[in-house]
């Protein structure tokens, strides 16, 4: 019989452990069917999956069905925990992706398919819940097609029309199919790689379609080629009821055997034990285990997750990264070494956790996906180790990189002690990761000692100088070193390498980076002006895709501390209607990395744990010199040629790049509902003003990054007749929709707004300024008019940034105009900011009428091809 090892994998909610559940069942494996809601499931097992319905920590069941020995590995469906099922994606031969026929694709779908792919894994489709109403399996495949390509197929069709179906995906296909009909073994080769996919539905609770889908699987699938050598790929490490550390792993090639010895990290042989074969929370002990077998294995004590041992290598890099950071508040009396000890050893077997000690702060930090998997850690960190510990509130965890090239030299020399390391550090494209290398001649620095600094490169993770934070996309190449005859150890290049690592970084140019997502909004048609404001307030890039009907998608990426708590007011906005999916996509320039560093107060020259500074040797003495003193003191040449001094800039703020060109946004309008008359104003508006002196130097016309805005808040109220009627009634429902009208024109102009409303009149009013929908409202303070605020403000914002006043008043525009800056008449502004609106309803509108004609035109010709069809006529 063929052995397979094949995982389930789904967005949370779609079902994916009731299938499993239903595949168990169909093969004979368990008497009566578990549900997730009665908390009996077989492979849900632990107490706190029960407790919270969803699947934290992959699982494995072994079950015999007609020609095939299946090892099904339950996988978590909640993107906190999608390290722990990409890790498993490792040793898998096949997969089952399952979609909820009411949700369709989602977000965590795609970060799963993204996976597949990069593990190049064949892929089986099981469309569930299809008994619920508005489920859609059309619309499912449909949408599967749109998002992943043309070659999913839909099996439960008559033999006809899926061999036709099928012979359209691979051209090996149709030429078997045009020669006579289609052989299952072609079949079985074009899944295997990955040509086609096949496609199932039905629903798993009431145990529709599943018997189908597990015969289909079982007649589709091949088993994998076996190598003669060992090999075996690690995928989890954990620990059993008694304490006994647990190494699961498949073998891929040879065969292991009890009380035979592996190499394990660190170069370390290890003896094996005992081999576990699990199904559930339930093993049988075996003497030897074979290729396709998925066992756990007791004895080794250094192994690690995504090792490979025998003739199979170490698995890549997780693309899903721990993005949050969280302080530990341990309990009276606990002494944080002790405790650093237990996480250290919860980090092996967590593979989404970070454990980290700040040696300023004294403290012990984790690094997480998001809160859920904070929760689940807090319970299981009180029942493993009886720790009732507390979290502080999560921040980003940040990253640095740099944007110059430089050259790092780290000295280490006290008495008896010598090592010198020269590197070069170089920036590398966003995603690259950290890089390292040696280019040093063995004339300079013998080949022992060069392999030993690249050791100590690749063995720690070196921090940045800005926040303290892990440093990204850097090359940093060996070019020279030193070593004494009869005076250096090992120890002495570590300390010098480390030295010059942070050397490099105290003289390069860096930028502080945080995460971003990725994310994808669905709302009604009518929010899209609204959504438009709030993305560009926290910093996104997007797109807006045509609507699908009343409801309209946009696209784009965000830094994630901006919008990973939109969906709330998502929610509030749209009445429940509309949602936000968000997956992580890297990292890029902090946005507002200039507070965020002022906040965190990382000193890197106070982190003597990270010294930049190196040790020299005089009559007998070391003594430390500083590093921006290196230099003078080193004792080989520089490798790098001497450069004019680059303008030190470390701290890059990143701009919002939605309205970024007003140019690209006006050509978009008049694609879509003609040419626009009076041009929405941009940020190069006013570059000069008529009459007065330009702001120019001898390079032409200075222009500021920002331009401000300052509203005579009532002035305009009253001068606009739609605001003036509403002031009638309420004067604050006049107020609040001004500010809403300015957020919106915010967006394209480009303008930072500042409205100023008069409270001179109010007793005791000490004046008050807020923030609202990213627009600036100041109430003056008693005795103080508008005019009086803004005068004041409009001669200290000339001096930096250009500044336009919009009012109707006329000796207050005078005034504005001999204080350099510029002037908007009330009646101008509103034209301004009806036209943004009418863009905005209008490109909506477009995308409705472009869709709904298309939708005509399909019909037209359907009924053109019938009467056609009807009439015998070509």
């Amino acid at each position: 019989m063929k052995q397979i090892a094949v995982g389930i994998l789904a967005h949370v909610d779609a079902g994916k452990t009731t299938l499993s559940e239903g595949l168990l069942y169909a093969a004979g494996e368990i008497r009566r069917l578990g549900r997730v809601d009665a908390k009996d499931t077989f492979l849900d097992t632990n107490e706190i999956e029960r407790k919270r319905g969803i699947t934290i920590f992959s699982k494995q069941a072994v079950m015999s069905f007609e020609n095939s020995v299946m090892t099904l590995l339950d996988t978590p469906g909640h993107v906190d925990f999608a390290a722990e099922a990409e890790r498993t994606l490792g040793v898998l031969d096949y997969a089952i992706l399952v979609i909820s026929g009411t949700d369709g694709v989602q977000s965590h779908t795609k970060t799963l398919w993204d996976m597949l792919k990069r593990h190049n894994l064949p892929v089986f489709v099981f469309i569930n819940k299809l008994d619920l109403s508005g489920s859609d399996k059309e619309r499912i495949l449909e949408e599967l097609k749109n998002e992943f390509g043309d070659r999913f197929v839909d099996f439960t069709q008559e033999e006809a029309d899926l061999s036709e179906s099928l012979a359209m995906c691979d051209e090996a296909l149709m030429e078997e199919y045009l020669d006579g009909g289609l052989k299952e073994a072609t079949v079985r080769r074009t899944i295997k790689r990955r040509a086609v996919f096949p496609c199932f539905s039905g629903a798993a609770l009431k145990m529709e379609g599943v018997e189908t889908f597990l015969k289909a699987f079982d007649r589709l699938t091949e088993e994998p080629a076996a190598m003669e050598a060992f090999g075996a790929r690690v995928f989890k490490i954990n620990q059993d009821d008694k304490g006994n550390r647990l190494t699961f792993m498949k073998i891929t090639g040879g065969s292991l055997k009890v009380k035979s010895l592996i190499e394990s990290a660190e170069d370390a042989t290890e003896k094996i034990n005992e081999i576990r074969i699990y199904s559930g929370d339930k093993y049988k002990t075996v003497d030897e285990a074979f290729p396709g077998s998925v066992c756990a294995v007791t004895g080794p004590k250094k192994t690690v997750a995504g090792q490979g041992l025998g003739f199979e290598k170490n698995a890549s890099s997780l693309t899903a990264e721990p993005i949050f950071s969280y302080r530990v508040i341990l309990p009276k009396g606990v002494e944080p070494s002790v405790a650093l000890e237990k996480f250290k050893e919860l980090e092996q077997e967590e593979t989404q956790l970070r454990v980290t000690w700040n040696g300023q702060l004294k403290e012990i930090q984790l690094r997480l996906m998001g809160e859920i998997q904070l929760e689940v850690l807090k319970q299981l960190i009180l029942k493993r180790f009886d720790l009732a510990v507390e979290f502080e509130e999560g921040r980003i965890v940040y990253k640095e990189t740099i944007e110059n090239t430089v050259e790092g030299v780290g000295h280490f020399e006290p008495l008896r002690h010598y090592a010198e390391v020269h590197l070069v550090l170089s920036p590398l494209p966003q995603g690259s990761g950290m890089q390292f290398e040696a280019d040093c001649p063995e004339s300079v620095l013998d080949k022992n000692w060069q392999r030993l600094v690249l050791t100590h490169l690749m063995e720690k993770q070196h921090l940045g100088v800005l926040t303290g934070s892990p440093i990204t996309d850097i090359k940093i190449t060996l070019k020279s070193g030193a070593a004494h005859q009869k005076h250096t150890e090992g120890g002495d290049f570590r300390q010098a390498t480390y030295r010059a690592v942070r050397h490099g970084l105290m003289q390069a140019n860096s930028v502080l980076l945080e995460p971003y997502y990725a994310f994808v909004i669905d709302i009604p048609a009518v929010n899209v002006g609204k959504a438009m404001t709030d993305l560009d307030l926290l910093g996104a890039d997007f797109s807006i895709e045509r609507p699908n009907g009343d409801m309209t998608k946009i696209k784009g990426s965000a830094p994630a501390e901006a919008i990973r708590n939109y969906q709330k007011q998502i929610t509030a906005y749209t009445h429940g209607q509309g949602r936000i999916s968000c997956k992580f996509s890297g990292y890029g320039r902090c946005r507002n990395s200039e507070a965020v560093i002022m906040d965190i107060g990382y000193d890197a020259e106070g982190d003597t744990q990270n010294t930049a500074d190196s040790v020299f040797c005089s009559h007998g003495a070391g003594f430390n010199v500083k590093w921006s003193e290196v230099t003078e003191h080193m004792h080989l040449p520089s490798v790098l040629k001497a450069k004019k001094e680059e303008p030190k800039q470390q701290n890059v703020v990143r701009a919002s790049s939605f309205h970024a060109s007003d140019e690209e946004l006006l050509k978009i309008f008049e694609n879509t509902y003609g040419k626009v008359e009076t041009k929405l104003p941009s940020r190069a508006m006013h570059t000069r003003k008529e009459g007065s002196a330009s702001k120019s130097t001898s390079k032409g016309v200075k222009r500021f990054e920002k331009s401000y805005l300052l509203v005579d808040g009532y002035n305009i109220i009253f001068a606009w007749d739609e605001l003036k009627k509403i002031a009638q009634d309420s004067l604050e429902s006049a107020r609040g929709e001004l500010v809403n009208r300015l957020a919106v024109y915010k967006v394209f102009s480009g303008y930072e707004i500042i409205v100023v409303f008069d409270a001179y009149k109010v007793k005791g009013n000490r004046g008050e300024i807020e923030k609202e929908q990213g627009i600036t409202i100041v109430y003056t303070k008693e005795a103080q008019t508008a005019d009086a605020y803004i005068e004041k403000a409009v001669r200290e914002l000339t001096k930096q940034y250009n500044v336009t006043v919009a009012t109707s008043d006329g000796l207050e525009q005078l005034i504005i105009f001999g204080s350099g800056a510029y002037r908007l008449p009330a009646s101008h502004l509103e034209a301004e900011v009806k036209q943004v609106e009418a863009g905005v309803t209008k490109m909506v509108e477009q995308y409705n009428l472009e869709t709904n004609q298309q939708g005509f035109l399909r019909v037209l010709e359907e009924k053109l091809a019938e009467w056609k069809e009807k009439n015998g006529q070509e």
